[in-house]
C-alpha cells in the first residue's frame, strides 16, 4: 500500500505557511508504517518539539490505473474518510533552509491518522463534502471540498503520471487553514458532515 498526500490544496493554507499557490497539485508520499488506525493513541515524537496538526479527506483507490484520463479519474476510489497528516514542523523547516528532502518530517511513524473509510455514494456531491477538526473541544479546522484547489479527480490523474496506483492506495487531499500545534493529553476529533468519524489522544 502507498500514501499519496497533497500539499497546500486549500488557498487560505498555502498562505498562511507563506507558500506560493501551486500550479499543479504538491505530491509527496508517507510508507505504510506511518498508519495510525481509527482511534489509536500518537505517541509525541523525541525528535521533535513542534508536532502540527493537518486535516485531510481520503481517498481509498479501488482498481489499478496509470495514465488515468480525469473524466475517467472517479472510477479509481470508491471510499472516502478522514485523516490526519502530523508534521514535524520544526525538521521540515530546517529541511526546507537547507534545500533538503523532508521526508522525516512528513513520513515518520504513526504520522498518519486515518479513519474508517466509507461508500463515496453516500455523499450527495462529492465537490461539496464538509469536514473539520477540532482541537480539545475547539474547532480549529473547517473547511469544504467546494474550496479545494484540485479536486479529487484532478489529483488522481495527476499523480497517475508518474506513478501505478494500486487496490488499497490511499490519497490525503489536503490541509485547509488552521493548521497549528499538538501537545501531550490533547484530543483530536476529526468529523465528515458534522459526524465524528476520527478520535486520536496525544501521549
Amino acid at each position: 500500500m502507498k500514501i499519496f498526500c497533497i500539499g497546500r490544496n486549500y488557498r487560505a493554507h498555502a498562505e498562511e505557511l507563506g507558500s506560493e499557490v501551486p500550479k499543479e497539485p504538491v505530491v509527496f508520499m508517507k510508507p505504510e508504517t506511518a498508519i495510525i488506525r481509527k482511534n489509536m493513541v500518537f505517541f509525541y515524537p523525541g525528535f521533535s518539539n513542534k508536532i502540527d496538526y493537518e486535516v485531510e479527506l481520503v481517498l481509498k483507490i479501488c482498481k489499478l490505473g496509470k495514465h488515468i484520463s480525469e473524466k475517467y479519474a472517479h472510477t479509481y476510489y470508491d471510499k472516502i474518510g478522514i485523516g490526519i497528516d502530523f508534521t514535524a514542523r520544526d525538521l521540515q523547516e530546517k529541511c526546507k533552509a537547507k534545500g533538503l528532502p523532508w521526508e522525516i518530517a512528513k513520513a515518520f511513524d504513526n504520522s498518519a491518522a486515518v479513519s474508517d473509510l466509507i461508500d463515496k455514494n453516500q455523499f450527495k456531491n462529492i465537490n461539496d463534502i464538509s469536514f473539520g477538526l477540532i482541537l480539545n473541544g475547539k474547532k480549529v479546522q473547517e473547511a469544504n471540498t467546494s474550496q479545494m484547489i484540485f479536486s479529487f479527480d484532478q489529483i488522481i490523474s495527476h499523480i497517475s503520471r508518474y506513478f501505478t496506483l494500486k487496490i488499497g492506495d490511499l490519497i490525503y487531499t489536503g490541509t485547509p487553514a488552521g493548521v497549528g500545534e499538538i501537545n501531550i493529553n490533547d484530543r483530536l476529533e476529526a468529523f465528515i458532515e458534522d459526524e465524528n468519524f476520527l478520535n486520536v489522544k496525544i501521549k
